[in-house]
């Protein structure tokens, strides 16, 4: 059975996966920054810390997450995942974790953006385990699309 898109199916998945990297390398940084941002708050580095998150969010991060947006529900699409095509609980459970991520994504954002105005507000070791959360995710993510349990 071949879908809407036909022989682009291969090319969609990759260019998927490509801005998925993109996105997770923005995601792992983006908390270790928001972690030096905190500590300099007060000092002349915290302007340094808001210049490189706004470059970050700009250049990596939201484009990446628009584009893994759009060609994922493309190919979900192509599955029939639309259509109630049967088997495709994993992709329910992956759609699941990717919104939990992209939820985090906008807290992380957040976050960055109150650390610009000197508003910090969570403990430093809580935010350095909060900037695991996108490497349970991945796992949990590559699991499921690779291993389909269910």
């Amino acid at each position: 059975m071949t879908g809407f898109l036909g022989g682009a199916y291969l090319w969609v998945k990759a260019a998927h996966i490509i801005f998925v990297i993109f996105w997770m390398a923005g995601l792992f940084l983006l908390p270790r920054y928001l972690v030096h941002h905190q500590e300099a708050l007060g000092s002349p580095q915290a302007a340094e810390w808001t210049r490189r998150e706004e470059l970050l969010r700009r250049m990596i991060l939201t484009p990446s997450i628009v584009i893994v947006w759009l060609l994922g529900l493309a190919l979900a699409a192509d599955l029939g995942l639309f259509d109630g095509g049967a088997g495709l609980g994993w992709l329910h459970a992956k759609l699941l974790v990717v919104c939990a991520l992209s939820g985090y994504h906008g807290w992380a954002v957040g976050y960055s953006k109150k650390l610009a105005v000197g508003q910090g507000g969570i403990a430093s070791r809580r935010l350095r385990m909060l900037g695991e959360v996108p490497a349970l995710a991945v796992i949990a993510i590559v699991i499921l699309a690779v291993v389909k349990p269910f």
